[in-house]
């Protein structure tokens, strides 16, 4: 009798009976993000990084999906179809308060918060031939003002609104994605785009290492008042130096990155996620330039509307942090 031939069709029959019961021990989550030049698809990626780095022990396999931003993100992980999701805090009060954005949505009380993340400044981007010098110039300008469903159109309304435009006086208001913003600020398409990011972010270094494009300083009377009446946001800066031909500090606002996910999801997987990152923080902070300054008392508390996932509680308290 032939030993080896009669092992081998068994030790098939024990790999088949195996695998399914594997795969099943396998649990699938997807993070949506934004554009592949912005910062929140890095965040997604470097998240997904620390969580499959465990994945023999949690059994958690963590993808990431570039989508339209924030609001979307926010909608789909309502629907059910995105488990966790990186949104701007502002959208994030908004889609616990089914305001602004979600008014036609209603509610979503369910909306659940783990951490922030980087502060997002706003970036007004204006070709050096446009002689846009504030946001009062973009009167009469062929502007791109973000896709509707990301978080940078709520911030480019909320700052036309509190600077007395609207899309109806730009002689175009452009829809663009932002990975398309760049290439149609140098090409002349468009005069400025509205972006909000962390810093830096590959879209604005695109831009200005292509061709002369000033940062304008977003300050005024009508700054003062949106920050005034929305805490949300928070005054900021884009460092002098940080982008080509931008030498000089320029004054900012905007919201910061959150993480977010629903009420159904389980909380050990919230859990495992969470740990995953805390528990590599040194590592987390190399991933992407934005987070190198990230403090977490701070992440745990700043621009967070929704409640706390029981899961990431869980672990906060383990740590003592709340």
């Amino acid at each position: 009798m032939n030993i080896t031939k009669s092992i081998a069709p068994l030790g098939l029959a024990v790999a088949m009976l195996a695998g399914p019961a594997f795969a099943q021990d396998q649990q699938f989550i997807t993070i949506g993000t934004g554009g592949v030049t912005g910062v929140y698809y890095p965040t997604g990626g470097a998240i997904c990084r620390l969580v499959n780095a465990n994945r023999a022990e949690t059994g958690l396999r963590c993808s990431v999906e570039s989508t339209g931003g924030s609001v979307y993100n926010t909608r789909t992980i309502r629907q059910g179809e995105l488990d966790f999701g990186v949104v701007q805090s502002d959208v994030q009060s908004a889609a616990v308060n089914g305001t602004g954005a979600f008014s036609d949505d209603g509610a979503f009380p369910e909306l659940r918060s783990l951490f922030s993340i980087h502060p997002e400044p706003m970036h007004l981007m204006a070709r050096a031939d446009s002689g846009i010098e504030t946001v009062a110039d973009l009167e009469g300008r062929r502007v791109n003002i973000a896709n509707p469903g990301s978080g940078t159109r709520v911030l480019a309304e909320t700052l036309m609104q509190y600077s007395g435009l609207t899309k109806d006086d730009l002689s175009l208001a452009a829809e663009l994605a932002s990975a398309e913003q760049a290439s149609a600020l140098c090409d002349g398409n468009i005069e400025a785009t509205i972006w909000a990011a962390g810093l830096p972010n590959g879209s604005t270094q695109e831009a200005t290492s292509t061709c002369d494009v000033n940062l304008i300083p977003l300050v005024g009377e009508g700054i003062d008042a949106l920050l005034a009446e929305n805490p949300a946001y928070a005054a900021a800066t884009i460092p002098g130096g940080m982008y080509a031909g931008n030498e000089e500090d320029i004054p900012s606002w905007g919201p910061r990155a959150t993480f977010v996910t629903s009420a159904d999801t389980p909380n050990e997987v919230v859990y495992a996620v969470v740990s995953a990152v805390f528990e590599n923080f040194e590592d987390f902070k190399r991933l992407h330039p934005a987070f190198a300054r990230l403090d977490e008392a701070e992440m745990i508390s700043s621009g967070l509307t929704a409640d706390l996932h029981p899961g990431a509680l869980e672990y906060y308290q383990e740590r003592g942090w709340k």
